[in-house]
C-alpha cells in the first residue's frame, strides 16, 4: 500500500487538490441553495400557522402588537432593556408552532427572509432580526420598524443586494395576514453608534432596513428607509414562494461534473503515460542489453 501511494503521490495530490477547489467553488451555492431552502420552509411554516388562527387569536396579537407600538411612541426608543422589558417584547407576535415574527420581500433582488425577535448572531447568520427596541412590524402612525440583516455571507444571501437599492424601490412585511409596503425614500452611511436616523417621527410610518458597510471591512452602516404607501394589489401575501436560483448559483453545480470526467481523464492519462513509460523503458534497457528483437 506504501509502495502504491509512494507511486502515485502526485497524482493523488493533483486529485486532492481538484476535490478542494471544487468544495471552494460550489459551498457557497450549495450553503446559500439550502438556506434558502430553510427560509422558505420557515415562512411556509408561519404562514400556515396563521391561517390556523381563529379571528379572535388573530385581533388579540395585532392589537396587542399596536398598543406596544403606541406606547413606545410615547417613550421613545429603548436601546437598552431590562429583562422585564424583553420578555414582554418576546412575548408580542408570538404565533404558535413558529418562532417568526413577520417576513420582508424584496422581489426586485429575489430576496425574501424571515423575521425574527432580536438580532442575536444566531439569528443574523441565517435569517434577519428585528432590532428589539424600535417599533413592532404592524405599521400605523409614529411607528419606526428597524430589521437589520447580514451581508455578504458566503453561506447565506440575506441583505448582501441592498446596497444596490435606490429611492423608489419598494419592499414589503407581511405580518399575520397583513402586507405593507414601504418606498425607499432616503439612503444614509453612518457610525455604528449613530441612531439620529433610527428615531420614531411623529406621525410617520417608517421601516428601515440595517446591514453593515462598506463589504468586507463593516466599519459603518448602511440604512435603507423606507415610508409607508398603499399596496399595489390591496391584498394580503401569505403564500411563500418557491425557491429563485439565480444563474450564478447553477453554474458552479453545472461545472461539477466536468470538473469531475475532467479528474477521471487525468487519472487515466496518467496511469496509461506511466505504463507507457515502463514499457519504453523495458525495450531500451534490453536493447542495451543485446537483448531486443
Amino acid at each position: 500500500m506504501k509502495d502504491w501511494i509512494r507511486k502515485n503521490l502526485v497524482t493523488l495530490l493533483m486529485a486532492s487538490g481538484m476535490i478542494l477547489g471544487i468544495f471552494l467553488l460550489v459551498y457557497p451555492s450549495v450553503a446559500n441553495y439550502w438556506n434558502s431552502f430553510n427560509q422558505s420552509h420557515a415562512i411556509a411554516s408561519y404562514t400556515e400557522n396563521v391561517t390556523r388562527m381563529s379571528h379572535e387569536e388573530y385581533k388579540n396579537i395585532l392589537n396587542d402588537a399596536r398598543e406596544y407600538n403606541k406606547r413606545l411612541a410615547d417613550t421613545g426608543m429603548r436601546w437598552t432593556m431590562t429583562d422585564t422589558e424583553r420578555a414582554e417584547y418576546n412575548s408580542k407576535l408570538k404565533i404558535e408552532g413558529t418562532d417568526v415574527m413577520a417576513f420582508v420581500s424584496m422581489p426586485k433582488f429575489h430576496i425574501r427572509c424571515p423575521i425574527y425577535h432580536g438580532t442575536d448572531e444566531a439569528i443574523l447568520q441565517v435569517a434577519v432580526g428585528h432590532l428589539e427596541a424600535s417599533s413592532l412590524p404592524v405599521g400605523g402612525k409614529s411607528t419606526h420598524c428597524l430589521i437589520s440583516g447580514h451581508r455578504g455571507l458566503p453561506s447565506a444571501k440575506l441583505f448582501t443586494d441592498i446596497a444596490k437599492m435606490k429611492e423608489g424601490d419598494t419592499w414589503t412585511i407581511t405580518v399575520l395576514n397583513e402586507t405593507l409596503t414601504y418606498e425607499c425614500d432616503q439612503i444614509r452611511t453612518v457610525l455604528p453608534d449613530d441612531l439620529t436616523d433610527l428615531q420614531i417621527i411623529e406621525g410617520e410610518d417608517l421601516c428601515t432596513l440595517i446591514t453593515c458597510t462598506p463589504y468586507g471591512i463593516n466599519s459603518h452602516r448602511l440604512l435603507v428607509r423606507g415610508h409607508r404607501i398603499p399596496n399595489v394589489n390591496g391584498t394580503a401575501d401569505i403564500t411563500a414562494d418557491g425557491i429563485q436560483i439565480e444563474p450564478i448559483y447553477i453554474a458552479p453545480v453545472l461545472a461539477v461534473p466536468s470538473i469531475i470526467l475532467l479528474l477521471i481523464l487525468l487519472l487515466i492519462s496518467t496511469r496509461r503515460a506511466k505504463r507507457f513509460n515502463s514499457e519504453d523503458f523495458k525495450k531500451l534497457y534490453l536493447g542495451e542489453k543485446g537483448l531486443g528483437k
